[in-house]
């Protein structure tokens, strides 16, 4: 069921968000409000439940010519093999490589181990993307017992 409800912009305002509509490929405004607003309140989300439990992707630039730092990188992951679910490694080009780590965990584990990947001498261009998930019952398929993560709104 949805609720219907009528906001008022500037002028300058509404041309600025038909430009955003425009430019990241929406069919109409009501679709840009919702992702919007699904947005806010995820954030919102993850700043009330610190504790609570989330995915992510972790981005990073790096050059593979500084002294051990690939080394560094992968031992890291090793050390957090129960966050880390896959990383993918890109060559940018001769000297810098991209990769991107997706993570599954409590928030707070998450946020530690990006930051102290992306503090690590070397690491540029670091970001973590962050969505909560509420987790639900576990339960068995063919034997294996595996747990839902939905995301939060």
């Amino acid at each position: 069921m949805s609720e219907r409800f009528t906001i008022s912009l500037e002028q300058r305002l509404a041309e600025q968000f038909d430009k955003f509509i425009k430019a990241n490929g929406y069919t109409n405004r009501s679709e840009a409000v919702r992702d919007l607003i699904r947005v806010r309140l995820a954030e919102q989300q993850l700043d009330k439940k610190q504790s609570g439990h989330c995915v992510a992707t972790l981005t990073y630039v790096y050059n593979h010519h500084e002294l051990d730092l690939a080394r560094r990188l992968m031992e890291a992951q090793h050390e957090h093999h129960e966050l880390t679910l896959a990383t993918q490694h890109v060559h940018i080009d001769h000297d810098n490589c991209l990769e991107t780590v997706m993570l599954s965990g409590p928030v707070t584990a998450v946020r530690g181990f990006a930051q102290a990947i992306i503090a690590e001498r070397g690491v540029r261009h670091g970001n973590l993307h962050v969505i909560a998930v509420d987790r639900t019952a576990s339960h068995t398929h063919g034997g294996k017992t595996h747990t839902h993560s939905r995301p939060v709104t």
